[in-house]
């Protein structure tokens, strides 16, 4: 069975700087199975369509939180809460599952001080090995293609070449042929280019860090996604589907 995993970030990556109210870098995989994806995709566009005559909106987790551009729609509070009322309906009933993972910028300064390696490329290798652990447990014979949404050239190159030494050199736990076996392709994209995948793993980013930075705030959107992270036998996610480093 064919899989794609689809990337997406909140908060800063760099180390210069800690935004003291969001010090927090998080990485957010949605794993999605080939017959699934076609499922979404039909849920998302008939939800676009409905509110926007089109589907050509990108529904992007900022621009629906401050109601800016085709969301302006949203400070009509009785259409807000229809919106999130079918969008969250989606989320919760269509089929895929959820692999993040937070840097705590603060702590890993703290902690490592100018050894600190760079927060995209220690999540990006946590989230790695946990996509491998999960299929491997559930589908072994499966094969993933990653999609990443572009950053620019600079940056899309650095998370590249940190990609190809991950895939040849391994991770920790996974050795360099378990990786070539599973991961077959790698993609940067453009949010103009209208991902379904992309957007689904956009919407569930900032839930995911809001709840690494405030674990005990009932945050209803969090509460939509969380049945959705990967979990052990026990329903314990922490450390499995959400890796928070150090």
């Amino acid at each position: 069975m064919k899989y794609s995993f689809f990337l997406d970030e909140t908060g800063d990556h760099g180390l210069n700087y800690v935004d003291n109210n969001f010090p927090l870098f998080l990485l957010c995989g949605c794993l999605i199975r080939e017959d699934h994806l076609k499922s979404i995709e039909k849920a998302i566009n008939s939800f676009k369509q409905n509110y926007f005559k089109t589907e050509k909106v990108i529904l992007h987790s900022r621009d629906i939180r401050k109601c800016e551009g085709a969301f302006q729609i949203l400070f009509d509070l009785n259409i807000k809460e229809v919106f999130y009322r079918d969008l969250n309906l989606i989320l919760k009933n269509e089929e895929f599952t959820i692999i993040g993972s937070g840097i705590d910028k603060n702590e890993h300064i703290k902690k490592y001080g100018k050894g600190a390696k760079d927060p995209y490329s220690l999540a990006l290798s946590f989230v790695i090995e946990r996509l491998v652990f999960y299929l491997d447990k559930t589908d072994k014979d499966s094969t993933i293609e990653i999609l990443v949404e572009d950053r620019g050239k600079r940056e899309d190159g650095m998370l590249l070449s940190h990609f190809n030494s991950t895939m040849d050199r391994g991770t920790y736990f996974v050795n360099s042929n378990r990786l070539k076996k599973k991961i077959v392709k790698f993609g940067f994209h453009s949010k103009k280019d209208n991902i379904v995948g992309l957007q689904i793993a956009d919407l569930c980013a900032y839930p995911l860090a809001r709840h690494i930075l405030n674990p005990d705030e009932p945050y209803v959107p969090f509460q939509v996604i969380r049945h959705k992270i990967y979990c052990n036998e026990k329903g314990e996610y922490e450390g499995w589907g959400l890796k928070v480093f150090p």
